[in-house]
């Protein structure tokens, strides 16, 4: 009897670890959106993004309001940025030239909120709550 227990509680035990490595290796849903880099341009600045959408559903329309912050920390301007369509499972590159822009002067790029999050499927919310940031530019970037 007792063999058979130690074997019972072997058995639950290593399914409840099976089932705790086979939900860890879930990716959780998100869109990430990277800051990828800051260059100088003919209009201003030219600031180039990569984004992944791993939410599930394409999205058909996505877009973002950002905050540039100059090197003294003041907000200089708000811009909404249009990424457009991003299909599910794929990563895009996406530029934007903004005019009249020191790319040496900004010191963050805050995301303040999403403008637009269309997809079938998605939550109009999902764009900026289940949104992660990154940089690889030398500017602070997130939410």
């Amino acid at each position: 009897m007792k063999t058979a227990t130690l074997l019972l509680s072997a058995a639950v035990a290593t399914a409840l670890t099976g089932n705790a490595v086979a939900q860890e290796a879930k990716p959780a849903s998100a869109l990430t959106l990277e800051l990828n880099g800051a260059q100088p341009s003919d209009k201003g600045c030219r600031f180039t993004f990569v984004v992944t959408n791993d939410l599930g559903a394409s999205l058909t329309k996505a877009a973002f309001e950002i905050a540039l912050f100059n090197d003294a920390g003041v907000v200089d301007r708000l811009t909404v940025l249009d990424f457009k369509d991003l299909p599910a499972g794929k990563t895009k590159v996406a530029r934007f030239d903004l005019s009249a822009l020191d790319c040496s002067k900004v010191s963050r790029v805050l995301v303040n909120s999403a403008t637009e999050c269309v997809g079938d499927g998605i939550a109009p919310t999902a764009c900026l709550g289940q949104l992660k940031t990154a940089a690889k530019a030398p500017i602070s970037f997130g939410q």
